[in-house]
C-alpha cells in the first residue's frame, strides 16, 4: 500500500468518526425532544387544582364566617325586640304611672308572659345551635321521600287550605330514599310551608322533587309566590343600613328572616342545602313564583345491595 492510499484511508476513518458523532448528536436531540417534561412543569397542572380549590375553599370559609355574624346579629335583634316591651312594662310601674295595685298587677302578668315567650324563642335558638355544635345527636338514616312529603302535605294541608291557598303535592318516586334526620327534614319543610303561608297574599304552594343525575342528591322544590319570600329582612345585620320589621311585642315569635336561616343552618347539618333560585314564571300559575331548593342526600337502601 502506497502512501496515498495511506491517506485516502484516513480521511475516510476521518469522515466516518465526523459522520458517527453527528448521528449520535441527532439522536440525542430527537431523543431529548421526545423524553417526558420536566418534573415541575409535569406538576404544573395538579398544583394549579390546589390553588384553585384553596382559593374556593377560603372564600367559602369566609363566605360562613360573614354567614355566622348576620346570624349572631339577627339573633340579638329577635331577642332584643322582646326584652325592650319587658323594660318597658317595668319602668312603667317602677315610676309609680299605674292608676291602682290593679293595673300595677296586670303589667307584672303581661311582663311575666312576654318572659315566657322570649325563653321559649331563647330556646328554639339554643336548640338549633346545640345541634349545629354536635351536643343534640341527629338521627340520620336512609328515609323513603314519598312518606316524607305526604306527611308534610298532610300537616299543612289544612292550614293553607284554611286561608284558602291551594297546597299541591306532585307524587315523589316511591323508591327514592334520602339521608336524613326524618323529624328534623319534616320540621325543615313545614316550617318553609308555614313561613310561606303566613306571608301570603295570594297564589299557592306547589311541592315537588327531583333527582340530580350529576350527584348523589335529591331536590325538594317549594314554588310559592315571591312576596311570601322575606325578601325585605336582611341577611347581615352588621352590613345592612336598614333594621328588620319591629316584632309584635304581643305574639313574639322568630320574624320570617330568622326562620329561614335557622333551616339554613340545620340543612348544612344534616350535609344538605338551602337555597333561593331565581324568580321564574311558571305557566300553570297566574303570577310569579320562586322557588324555594332543598338538596338533601341520596342513598341507596341496603336491601337494594343484596
Amino acid at each position: 500500500m502506497n502512501w496515498s492510499n495511506w491517506i485516502y484511508l484516513g480521511a475516510g476513518l476521518a469522515l466516518g468518526i465526523s459522520f458517527r458523532r453527528l448521528f449520535a448528536r441527532s439522536s440525542n436531540v430527537s431523543f431529548s425532544s421526545s423524553s417526558p417534561v420536566p418534573l415541575d412543569q409535569e406538576d404544573m397542572p395538579p398544583v394549579s387544582q390546589q390553588l384553585q380549590q384553596t382559593q374556593l375553599a377560603y372564600q367559602m370559609a369566609r363566605e360562613m364566617g360573614q354567614f355566622k355574624a348576620g346570624f349572631l346579629a339577627r339573633t340579638t335583634h329577635e331577642l332584643r325586640s322582646p326584652l325592650n316591651g319587658l323594660i318597658g312594662l317595668h319602668q312603667l310601674i317602677l315610676s309609680d304611672l299605674c292608676e291602682d295595685a290593679a293595673e300595677e298587677r296586670e303589667f307584672i302578668a303581661q311582663a311575666h308572659e312576654r318572659t315566657l315567650k322570649l325563653l321559649k324563642l331563647m330556646d328554639e335558638i339554643l336548640n338549633v345551635a346545640r345541634t349545629e355544635h354536635g351536643s343534640n345527636k341527629l338521627d340520620i338514616h336512609p328515609r323513603p321521600l314519598a312518606q316524607i312529603l305526604e306527611e308534610v302535605h298532610n300537616l299543612t294541608y289544612m292550614l293553607a287550605a284554611n286561608r284558602n291557598f291551594p297546597l299541591q303535592l306532585l307524587p315523589a318516586n316511591p323508591e327514592i330514599y334520602v339521608l336524613a334526620d326524618y323529624l328534623w327534614l319534616r320540621q325543615i319543610l313545614i316550617s318553609l310551608i308555614d313561613i310561606a303561608i303566613t306571608q301570603m297574599q295570594e297564589g299557592s304552594i306547589c311541592i315537588s322533587s327531583s333527582t340530580v343525575p350529576t350527584s348523589n342528591f335529591v331536590n325538594i322544590w317549594l314554588d310559592i309566590p315571591t312576596h311570601a319570600i322575606p325578601w325585605s329582612e336582611p341577611i347581615d345585620l352588621i352590613k345592612s343600613e336598614e333594621q328588620p320589621t319591629p316584632i309584635n311585642q304581643n305574639n313574639a315569635a322568630l320574624s320570617p328572616g330568622m326562620r329561614l336561616l335557622i333551616n339554613q343552618t340545620l340543612m348544612e347539618v344534616m350535609g344538605g342545602k338551602l337555597e333561593i333560585l331565581p324568580s321564574t314564571i311558571v305557566k300553570e300559575a297566574s303570577g310569579q313564583v320562586t322557588r324555594l331548593q332543598i338538596s338533601i342526600p341520596l342513598v341507596i337502601p341496603e336491601a337494594d345491595l343484596l
